[in-house]
């Protein structure tokens, strides 16, 4: 994987982090091709990305065409009912590696979730090698999403970085996001790392900043990407640090925080 990439596609281009992470991936590549649903581009604006729904089999293929390598950020981005979820999370990321896979993509970057391990204690320090707890069914298809990224790895060469995003928001919004901010910054120069280092293969690897109070231990897989963050959410203590969850509830005793107040969804 060289440093410039010849063509790179963008998934999830009107969302927040797609937009606030184009003008430097437009900076990497010769050519950013940026895509999103109709109506979310619509909403925004933007005439310039290219309209693509993920369910859609034949629109996803002709997306790939010609990428050398894809920043996956598009689907369901909250905990809703599995059958939202199902079609872009699921279906939609095996259309994507499927793509991939005819139009000789390099490398994808997936934006997994820490939801992955949401059921894991606040009390508990995580590393990316320890056994996935999904809270929700949006964790459970992030889960969905890195066994798919190693096994195209394993049989088609098809290199991955899973990361687990943390509370990616400018600035840290509670008491949780201490733990799990992860700064503008230092998403961009995660992403960034990502898609560069060479030789990476397969690797999942927590997305959160420098903070003091991180639950997660990815110091092995930051290492192998060259990423240093240099933010910490300690810094914001003294202003978000008293906006806590109900004492003894799921969301005060986990790491998925509000996800696990969402659902079930038949009550």
């Amino acid at each position: 994987m060289t440093t410039r990439i010849p063509t790179l596609l963008l998934t999830g281009a009107a969302g927040l982090l797609g937009r606030q992470l184009t003008p430097a991936l437009a900076r990497c590549c010769e050519r950013l091709v940026r895509s999103d649903l109709a109506a979310a581009l619509q909403a925004q604006g933007d005439a310039t990305a290219v309209p693509c729904d993920l369910a859609d089999r034949a629109a996803v293929r002709a997306l790939l065409q010609g990428v050398d390598a894809v920043v996956h950020l598009g689907g369901v981005s909250y905990e809703k009912p599995f059958e939202v979820v199902l079609d872009a999370n699921i279906r939609g990321l095996f259309h994507l590696y499927e793509a991939a896979r005819l139009a000789g993509t390099k490398r994808i970057v997936f934006a997994s979730s820490n939801h992955v391990t949401g059921c894991y204690a606040v009390t508990d320090h995580n590393a990316p090698e320890d056994p996935p707890r999904p809270d929700g069914y949006y964790g459970l298809s992030k889960l969905y999403g890195e066994g798919m990224a190693r096994l195209y790895f394993d049989r088609y060469g098809i290199e991955a970085v899973c990361l687990r995003i943390g509370t990616a928001t400018p600035e840290p919004i509670d008491h949780r996001s201490l733990a799990s901010w992860l700064s503008p910054g230092d998403l961009e120069r995660l992403v960034l790392a990502s898609l560069t280092t060479p030789g990476v293969g397969f690797l999942v690897a927590y997305g959160c900043s420098r903070n003091t109070r991180r639950w997660w231990r990815s110091d092995e897989a930051w290492a192998r990407l060259g990423y240093a963050p240099q933010d910490d959410a300690e810094a914001y203590a003294g202003k978000v640090g008293h906006i806590t969850f109900p004492p003894g509830s799921p969301m005060a005793r986990l790491q998925g925080g509000t996800f696990l107040d969402i659902g079930p969804f038949d009550d």
